[in-house]
């Protein structure tokens, strides 16, 4: 990563909130948040729509939204990120979430499954997509606030993901995250 994130120790307003939030999670500031602490408004409008959006799809379908676009667009920062926040809340534990690794969506129900599938189709070829991709999530029992907060929650996906990737930005280690999860996790990102 070329580009020069602010310093730690000098940081103010919003930056200091992001890089003190690792620092309480993790005892260092990830990579990808000192990139994204360059514009901190930025940050903070992501954060924004993600708490917009969260609210009337709930954790679970929100990280698999988040989960399915992440491996589709191979981000070995998101995976390992929303990996972590999966295995926190409960979404999936380590075996599922090591099978989602390699393509394997059976720690999810078959509703979530749907929103995988739109979310890889929207991550992948969303010019191809037709009212059927939105239907599907119809059929799964989604409401149109909750078809709209899927594509959304996908699409900022592809907003921070494809960021960070575009910046060549370092995916470090991830604590809470075992080896063998982990190992899996960035093998789907290749």
């Amino acid at each position: 990563m070329i580009i020069s994130t602010p310093p730690v120790d000098t940081a103010e307003g919003h930056t200091a909130e992001m890089y003190a939030d690792d620092l309480a999670d993790d005892g260092f500031v990830f990579a990808y948040t000192r990139a994204m602490a360059v514009n901190p408004e930025a940050h903070a409008a992501f954060v924004t729509l993600i708490r917009a959006i969260v609210p009337s799809i709930g954790v679970r379908v929100y990280e698999a939204a988040t989960l399915g676009a992440a491996r589709a667009i191979r981000s070995p920062h998101c995976l390992l990120a929303h990996g972590r926040k999966s295995l926190r809340a409960e979404v999936l534990d380590s075996d599922g979430l090591a099978a989602f690794a390699t393509g394997d969506d059976g720690g999810f129900t078959p509703a979530e499954q749907a929103v995988i599938r739109f979310a890889a189709q929207l991550s992948t070829d969303p010019r191809a997509m037709t009212d059927a991709d939105t239907r599907a999530l119809r059929d799964a029992g989604y409401d149109d606030r909750q078809i709209v907060d899927i594509t959304l929650a996908a699409a900022a996906r592809n907003y921070f993901s494809r960021a960070l990737l575009a910046l060549a930005v370092p995916s470090e280690e991830v604590p809470g995250l075992d080896p063998d999860t982990a190992s899996a996790l960035r093998a789907a990102a290749r």
